[in-house]
């Protein structure tokens, strides 16, 4: 790439799909598919492209998240696990590379009308009956694709302009569901953290 292009900007780790399933229903290969494609897929261009990017002091590298990269509910607890790892992952990557100039942004987006959801790509486990909630969540993703609200173009123009910010932000969640959805897991986090917030804090040794 850099051999016929001169040099790379822009790396957009934008490969994914899908997955519904109960945790207890699915499988280690599935599971493994999962993070070949969303953990393991983006690490391996990351290490590609980083020694141009570090050299020139120059670049960004854009993953592309979820809001289920945030949080999670049933049915999408193998997506978000994949989602969850490279959000970590990418948040050490962004300190890492801050020195050389180079960006990290990490997209979240909402329900978008893309190819995500076709019946053909969607991943589906073996539905063992035993879940209603998960149960929901199939018969939302089977009949959503076609009625997500968010328009990709305008989505696209959002991860431009904040990529050519003066200070872009790590996350960027997208969607008005999106947005909503991380804040009130935000919301709920700190509820948890500060309902509990004394007796952790008292768990050092007796001075």
């Amino acid at each position: 790439m850099v051999a016929r292009h001169g040099r790379i900007d822009v790396l957009v780790n934008n490969a994914g799909r899908t997955h519904v399933g109960a945790v207890e229903e699915t499988t280690d290969q599935e599971l493994r598919d999962l993070f070949d494609l969303h953990v393991f897929g983006p690490a391996a261009l990351v290490r590609a492209v980083l020694p141009h990017m570090r050299e020139r002091r120059s670049g960004a590298i854009v993953q592309m998240s979820s809001m289920g990269g945030q949080m999670s509910f049933a049915g999408f607890g193998a997506y978000s696990g994949t989602k969850f790892a490279l959000e970590g992952m990418s948040e050490a990557l962004a300190d890492e590379v801050r020195e050389f100039g180079v960006k990290v942004l990490i997209v979240e987006p909402g329900g978008f009308r893309t190819s995500l959801m076709e019946p053909a790509r969607a991943g589906v486990s073996a539905d063992s009956g035993v879940y209603a909630r998960v149960s929901e969540t199939r018969g939302f993703v089977a009949g959503g694709d076609g009625t997500q609200p968010g328009d990709p173009a305008k989505a696209a123009a959002l991860i431009l302009a904040a990529l050519e910010a003066e200070r872009t932000p790590l996350r960027l969640p997208l969607g008005d569901d999106g947005v909503s959805a991380v804040l009130t897991h935000l919301d709920q986090v700190r509820e948890d953290v500060t309902a509990w917030e004394k007796q952790a804090r008292a768990t050092a040794f007796d001075a």
